[in-house]
């Protein structure tokens, strides 16, 4: 989806197999309701989390730039969908998540985590305020289960109602910087003051749908959900119509992973984890001490943030043309300080880039940095995150 109100970033999930999360083989991928639309517009599918997703539909390259340039559309109905209701639901999501939810104002979202009793992210989240007493929770695709029973078990104790509605929802896309103009004729929504991490409920092409100032691209954009899940097929036909002639593409994972990565934003399964907490990955941002009454991890947190990091996330920008992959060793002065988390090339800057844990008193100011590509040492340059951020 893409940076929050606390300054950081929305997901994806899962071990990345060149480049692109994946998931491990087990039964049949579940398919999208729009399945039949990537077909018709020969995308290659791929099992992502148990779901059967397009990874790309021609040239993952083409797809990054139009995102950047024009606008792209990608389905993204494997996200989890977990709804709170009750008189007690913004005291449950406190009590169950890092942030202040309570504080959320209906119609607005906050990027949040959920940790388990030791500080480790159990998964990085969206959550939107539907009304004073409903919230949406969007959990990564692979933890969706997970965060659903999590919920479920810590809202126990309040006056809330859990429900998974991941199985009621499609969830689509659109992202670049010609997202509004595509969008606009087909909605009833003032897009001009939908304001970003806005949600409200609107009609996209006549079906009623959460439309939210969200993503993960590090563009402008939006995000559609719709359910009943079938109901997807008419919204992404006409927004492929209105965009044609505007440079609108549909975009598949592939491209989703390198535009988020060139917008610094973290992935599930490699920045984050619950071997790491929000300090760690440099999010200690989103834990929020000030709300009332004890939520999940609290001690450890506060722990982790009275001390110093062990791991400290950097970028990392080559200057040869050899890819940086996860799980490279990172040097300087050639002794191992670190391991990339996330690498590809990077279309809009034109070289490799990548994100790397290293050790948190490293300091990155001073020494040669490389990294072991394949037993040969690539010159980097160590540089701010996020490598790339859209002009206002």
């Amino acid at each position: 989806m893409t940076e929050g109100e606390d300054g950081n970033a929305y997901h994806d999930t899962t071990p990345i197999l060149s480049g692109v999360p994946m998931s491990e083989p087990a039964s049949a991928p579940r398919p999208t309701a729009l399945r039949a639309v990537h077909e018709k517009a020969g995308a290659s599918l791929v099992d992502f989390a148990g779901w059967l997703m397009p990874l790309r539909y021609g040239s993952e390259t083409a797809e990054h730039r139009a995102v950047r340039e024009a606008a792209g559309l990608f389905d993204l109905s494997h996200m989890g969908e977990i709804r709170l209701t009750g008189p007690d639901a913004a005291r449950a999501l406190d009590h169950a998540l890092v942030g202040h939810l309570s504080r959320v104002k209906v119609g607005r979202a906050r990027y949040t985590m959920i940790t388990d009793a030791d500080g480790g992210v159990l998964d990085d989240l969206i959550v939107y305020r539907l009304g004073e007493e409903e919230y949406l929770v969007v959990a990564n695709a692979a933890n969706s289960d997970t965060v659903a029973a999590a919920l479920a078990e810590r809202a126990a104790g309040f006056d809330a109602q859990v429900a998974d509605e991941s199985a009621e929802y499609s969830l689509i896309a659109i992202q670049g910087p010609r997202a509004v103009e595509i969008l606009a004729p087909l909605t009833d929504a003032d897009l001009g003051s939908l304001g970003y991490y806005a949600g409200h409920a609107h009609t996209v092409a006549g079906v009623p749908a959460l439309l939210a100032r969200t993503g993960y691209t590090g563009e402008d954009g939006f995000e559609i959900f719709i359910r009943p899940a079938e109901r997807a097929v008419g919204v992404w036909e006409a927004l492929v119509s209105a965009g044609a002639g505007r440079g609108l593409v549909p975009a598949g994972l592939s491209a989703r992973d390198t535009l988020r990565l060139e917008a610094g934003m973290p992935l599930y399964g490699q920045e984050l984890s619950t071997d790491l907490t929000p300090f760690d990955a440099g999010l200690g941002r989103v834990v929020k001490f000030d709300k009332e009454g004890d939520f999940v991890g609290r001690a450890a947190l506060e722990r982790a943030s009275r001390t110093s990091r062990p791991r400290r996330l950097i970028g990392l920008a080559a200057r040869g043309r050899r890819p940086l992959r996860r799980g490279q060793d990172v040097l300087r002065d050639g002794a191992v300080v670190g391991t990339i988390t996330s690498g590809a090339p990077s279309p809009t800057l034109g070289r490799p880039i990548a994100m790397a844990y290293v050790d948190g008193e490293l300091d990155t100011a001073t020494g040669a940095f490389t990294v072991d590509v394949r037993g040969r040492g690539e010159d980097v340059d160590v540089v701010e995150l996020p490598f790339y951020k859209r002009q206002a």
